[in-house]
C-alpha cells in the first residue's frame, strides 16, 4: 500500500482490494447502486465479484428489518474469486440496514450512514432502544454521519418534483460519494441515466444532479481526509464485459442454439431466482429464440418436451419447488429419450423456503427425485462467467446422447457478477447433430454403438413414424412392451448411456499438488471460497489442493484416483452433505463434510479454518 498527498490536502492511498456493501430499504435502490458501481469498476478494469442480497418479501414495510436490501461488491487489482468475507465499507441508508449488516463490518471498518433516516420512528421499526449514532455502540468503527436525504434534496432545488420523488434519487448521492472516495469516473453512470430516463428529462436531470452532488460533497467536505485507488487488474488479453450468472446462462443457451443450428424453445413459469433467464431470452427473438411463459411448471416442461419432439432444442428452468413439479415430465423425457435441458437455479428450502437466498441442496433431488431408475446427466457451473460454457456443455451432452440434462446453478451464481472474457467463435465447440432421415434403416430405439443414443427423428418425416410416450418401449422397435426381460434390458441401456458420458468429459483437474495431506473437493458456487482458502493455505506451505466438479453425473473418470491420492478429503457444501454422501458411497473414502445452510455463501476464512482443523487431526494421527 502506498500513499501520497493531493493539493487539496486529501491523502491518496493505494489498495489492492476493497469490499463495499450498500444496504438500505428495498425501495432505496441498493441493487441499482451496487450494479452501477460494479459497471464502473468493470470499465476501469478491476477484477470484480458481487453478492446481491434481496429481501424475500415483495412489499415489506419500509424501514423494517425484513425489508433490507443489500449489494456487496469486491473490486481488486489482482485476481479474486469471491465478493469478500466482510465489507471494508458499509453504506447504511437507514437504521434497519445498519442493524442487519453492522455485525459483518470488522473493527475499524468505515461506516457511512444517512443520518437523516435515524428518526425515532425508524429506530423503533429497527428495534433500536436508543440511537446507535449517539449511544456509543458504533465506537469500534470509523463512522461518517452524512445527512444524505437533506443534501440530496437541496441539490434538486428548482426541479418539478415532489419531496417523495426527490428522495428516490438519494441512492445516486451515496453512489457519487463512493465514486469520489475510490477515484471512479461518473461518466458510465451518467450515460446510463441518459439512456434509461431519456424520455423523462426531469427524472434524468434529478439523478444526474444527485450523483454529481454526492461526488462534489466527497471532494469538498472536510470529513474525508483520505481517498483510495485500486489499480486495474492484469486480466488476460481479450474483450471483457461484466456479466451475471443468469445473463451468462441465457447467452450460453443462445450460443448453443447457433452452434447446433437449431431453434431454441424456452418454456418457463416465473420463479425466483430463475426468472431472469426468461427475461433475457425473451429479448433474443431476432435470433430465432422462442420463449413461452406457461401457466404452471408442468405445462412449461411439457411444452419444452414437445419442442424437442419436433426437432427443436427444448429448454425449461425453475428452482427447487418447480423442479419437484416437473419431475414426472422429466421422467417422461428419460423414457422417450429426447434432448432436453432443465435448469435448476437452486434456492434455500424446503418448500418455499427463503426464495431470495442461496443454497445448493437440490443435488439429490435432480439425481434421484423421480420414480424408478431414471438417470440423467447433471452439470454445474462454478462461477457466474462459467455459466456460459456450462450451458453450451449441457446442450452438447443432450444432443449427442439424445437425453435430458439437468443444469444446476444457484442464487449466488445467478445474481452474482464478474468479468467475462467474450470468447472467439473458434473457441466454441461444434455441437450440431443431424436428425435421422433414412427410412430404410430407421428403428426408433436402435442405438449408436458408441454413445447408445437412439435415433432422433422429426415427426412428419415420411416413413419414420414411431410411438412416443411414458409406457416402456421395446428395444429397437419402440413398441409398447410389458416383457420383463425387455424392461430390465432397457433400464440397463438407459443407465449405461449416461455412464458412457464419462468417456466424453474432461478429467478432474487438481489445483495444487497431485497428492498430499488434504484435498478440498467442491461443486457449484463454493468454488470461489474454496479456491481462495486453498491458495492461502498453499502460500503458508500447507500440502493442500483443490478440485472442483462440473460434471456430477457421471463423475469424471479419474475422481476415484484423485480422492485416494490424499490423506484427508474435505467436502464443503451449502447443504447437509449431499455430495459427501455420494462420494463416500461410491468411492468408500472417509471424506469429511463441512456444511452450512444459512442462505449465504461460504466465507473464505470458514473453509480455511476447517481445513486447518483437519490438518491438525491428520498431524496427530
Amino acid at each position: 500500500m502506498t500513499t501520497e498527498t493531493r493539493p487539496a490536502d486529501h491523502e491518496i492511498r493505494d489498495l489492492e482490494r476493497v469490499t463495499i456493501r450498500f444496504a438500505g430499504d428495498s425501495g432505496d435502490g441498493m441493487q441499482l447502486t451496487g450494479t452501477q458501481f460494479t459497471r464502473t469498476a468493470a470499465v476501469f478494469g478491476n477484477d470484480i465479484s458481487t453478492l446481491p442480497d434481496f429481501p424475500a418479501e415483495i412489499r415489506a414495510p419500509a424501514g423494517s428489518l425484513p425489508g433490507v436490501s443489500g449489494f456487496q461488491i469486491s473490486f481488486s487489482s489482482s485476481d479474486i474469486h469471491t465478493p469478500g468475507d466482510a465489507p471494508d465499507v458499509l453504506v447504511a441508508m437507514n437504521p434497519a440496514a445498519l442493524k442487519t449488516n453492522v455485525g459483518d463490518l470488522p473493527a475499524g471498518g468505515a461506516l457511512i450512514v444517512n443520518s437523516d433516516a435515524f428518526t425515532p420512528q425508524n429506530l423503533n421499526k429497527a428495534a433500536y432502544a436508543s440511537n446507535p449514532l449517539t449511544d456509543g455502540s458504533l465506537k469500534p468503527y470509523t463512522v461518517f454521519e452524512i445527512p444524505i436525504s437533506t443534501l440530496n434534496e437541496r441539490s434538486l432545488d428548482g426541479l418539478d418534483m415532489t419531496s417523495k420523488q426527490k428522495d428516490l434519487t438519494k441512492n445516486f448521492f451515496a453512489l457519487g460519494i463512493m465514486f469520489w472516495l475510490y477515484e471512479r469516473s461518473m461518466d458510465p453512470t451518467l450515460a446510463w441515466i441518459d439512456d434509461k430516463f431519456g424520455k423523462r428529462p426531469v427524472v434524468a436531470e434529478a439523478n444526474k444532479r444527485a450523483l454529481k452532488a454526492g461526488y462534489a460533497f466527497g471532494e469538498t467536505t472536510e470529513i474525508f481526509h483520505t481517498h483510495y485507488r485500486v489499480a486495474p487488474a492484469r486480466l488476460g488479453p481479450g474483450t471483457y464485459r461484466n456479466i451475471t450468472g443468469n445473463e451468462a446462462t441465457a447467452l450460453g443457451f443462445l450460443a448453443a442454439s447457433k452452434l447446433a443450428g437449431r431453434q431454441l424453445f424456452y418454456g418457463s413459469y416465473p420463479i425466483t431466482p430463475a426468472s431472469d433467464i426468461l427475461h433475457q431470452l425473451s429479448g433474443y427473438k431476432n435470433f430465432g429464440i422462442k420463449t413461452f411463459q406457461a401457466e404452471d411448471e408442468i405445462a412449461a416442461i411439457g411444452a419444452a418436451i414437445g419442442a424437442s419432439y419436433g426437432g427443436a432444442m427444448g429448454l425449461t428452468a425453475s428452482s427447487g419447488p418447480g423442479i419437484a413439479l416437473k419431475s414426472e415430465a422429466l421422467g417422461l423425457a428419460v423414457m422417450v429419450e429426447l434432448p432436453l435441458v432443465v435448469v435448476d437455479v437452486q434456492r434455500a428450502g424446503p418448500s418455499t423456503g427463503m426464495p431470495t437466498k442461496t443454497e445448493q441442496a437440490d443435488l439429490l433431488q435432480v439425481l434421484f427425485g423421480r420414480n424408478s431408475d431414471s438417470p440423467v446427466p447433471v452439470v454445474a457451473p462454478a462461477t457466474p462467467a462459467e455459466c456460459f460454457t456450462m450451458a453450451i456443455e449441457a446442450w452438447r451432452i443432450a444432443l449427442k446422447y439424445v437425453t435430458p440434462v439437468v443444469y444446476l446453478s444457484d442464487a449466488f451464481l445467478a445474481t452474482g457478477a464478474e468479468p467475462w472474457r467474450i470468447p472467439e467463435l473458434s473457441e466454441l465447440p461444434e455441437i450440431g447433430v443431424e436428425n435421422w432421415t433414412d427410412r430404410a434403416t430407421f428403428q426408433p430405439y436402435d442405438r449408436d454403438p458408441e454413445t447408445l443414443a437412439r435415433k432422433w427423428a422429426v415427426p412428419g418425416t415420411p416413413g419414420l413414424e414411431h410411438r412416443v410416450g411414458g409406457l416402456e418401449k421395446a428395444d429397437i422397435t419402440g413398441n409398447v412392451s410389458y416383457d420383463p426381460d425387455n424392461h430390465h434390458r432397457m433400464q440397463l441401456l438407459r443407465q449405461e448411456k449416461v455412464a458412457r458420458i464419462a468417456n466424453d468429459i474432461p478429467d478432474l483437474e487438481v489445483h495444487g499438488p497431485p497428492s498430499g495431506d488434504l484435498l478440498v473437493l467442491g461443486w457449484g458456487s463454493t468454488y470461489g471460497a474454496i479456491r481462495s482458502a486453498v491458495e492461502r493455505l498453499q502460500a503458508d506451505g500447507r500440502s493442500v489442493a483443490h478440485a472442483h466438479l462440473r460434471h456430477l453425473n457421471p463423475f469424471p473418470r479419474n475422481l476415484g484416483e484423485v480422492l485416494t491420492s490424499f490423506r484427508r478429503v474435505l467436502v464443503p457444501e451449502v447443504n447437509l452433505g449431499q455430495l459427501l454422501m455420494l462420494i463416500r458411497a461410491r468411492y468408500l473414502v472417509d471424506a469429511v463434510g463441512y456444511d452450512k445452510v444459512r442462505g449465504k455463501p461460504f466465507r473464505i476464512a470458514e473453509i480455511e479454518e476447517e481445513a486447518l482443523r483437519l490438518l491438525g487431526e491428520s498431524a496427530r494421527s
